[in-house]
């Protein structure tokens, strides 16, 4: 099973590209950033764009694959968007995971003043938009007319290097059915919300329902099944090489946590080296 890492964006692009070629050096797979315009409880502090973080990460690391966890349709127009990432793609010489959902109710999804979109609404402009996507980052020229988006004479040259494989986050029966149709990988937050009190079981618990669901669906067994830990989730760290070899027979091929920072989140620094050491944990 795989390690990759989330790198929060509110450190400096310079901070940004040095922790990325730190998850570098200790072998992750893949440093992942939140492709959002603010995020919850940091909104009030600095907060600085996927893409060009993403950029300055590529041009500090060699090996370590660069993606988003996820961009969605609430700000991104498909052909502008598609552009950024054949770019950061040739930038960093086919690195680029893509991670893509549907989007939340959140403050991203108002900041531009669009109406709110209903569960349903979103789940529809969301594969308009992915398939759109996925068309662009295809193909030299686009011309496509949808109900939410168009795309005349687009052009996409030179592409990316070798193809953007797309990595789906979703939660319900539909968006797992697209994921499994779709996307060379799926990404799950887990059922329900961690406790501060959760230990490992209650952790493991959390993740092994969804991949379950999603097992069971046609074509699944060929995407690629990860497990995104939540900030605060220390649960899942008290026991990690138990919870790791849970998650593994579980079916998930990789796991997801958030790179340890000074605020004490995320990852405990102190845990680093043990999650790193974990039997089965595979590193490029």
């Amino acid at each position: 099973m795989d390690l990759s890492c989330v790198v929060l964006n509110d450190l400096h692009p310079h901070a940004f590209a040095d922790t990325a070629r730190a998850a570098e050096d200790a072998g992750v797979r893949t440093v992942f950033s939140y492709d959002h315009l603010s995020w919850r409880d940091l909104r009030d502090g600095p907060w600085y764009a996927a893409v060009p973080l993403l950029a300055a990460a590529a041009t500090a690391t060699e090996r370590v694959r660069l993606g988003t966890l996820v961009a969605s349709p609430n700000y991104r127009h498909p052909v502008t968007f598609a552009a950024e990432v054949m770019t950061l793609d040739q930038l960093c010489d086919g690195r680029v995971e893509l991670g893509v959902g549907a989007g939340t109710s959140a403050h991203d999804a108002s900041v531009l003043g669009v109406p709110p979109l209903t569960p349903r609404e979103r789940q529809d402009r969301f594969e308009e938009w992915t398939l759109l996507l996925r068309t662009l980052l295809s193909q030299r020229v686009t011309d496509e007319r949808g109900e939410h988006y168009t795309a005349h004479d687009a052009r996409n040259v030179p592409g990316p290097v070798s193809g953007v494989p797309l990595t789906v986050a979703a939660a319900g029966p539909r968006g797992m059915r697209f994921a499994a149709r779709l996307g060379q990988g799926w990404v799950t937050y887990g059922e329900g919300e961690p406790r501060p009190q959760d230990g490992v079981e209650e952790a493991v618990e959390r993740f092994t329902a969804p991949i379950a669901r999603f097992a069971a669906l046609e074509g699944a067994d060929r995407v690629r099944r990860v497990a995104l830990l939540g900030l605060d989730e220390r649960g899942a760290y008290a026991d990690w090489p138990r919870f790791a070899t849970a998650l593994a027979e579980a079916g998930y091929d990789e796991v997801c946590v958030h790179w340890p920072r000074p605020d004490g989140r995320g990852l405990p620094s102190g845990a680093l080296t043990g999650v790193l050491q974990t039997p089965g944990l595979t590193r490029d």
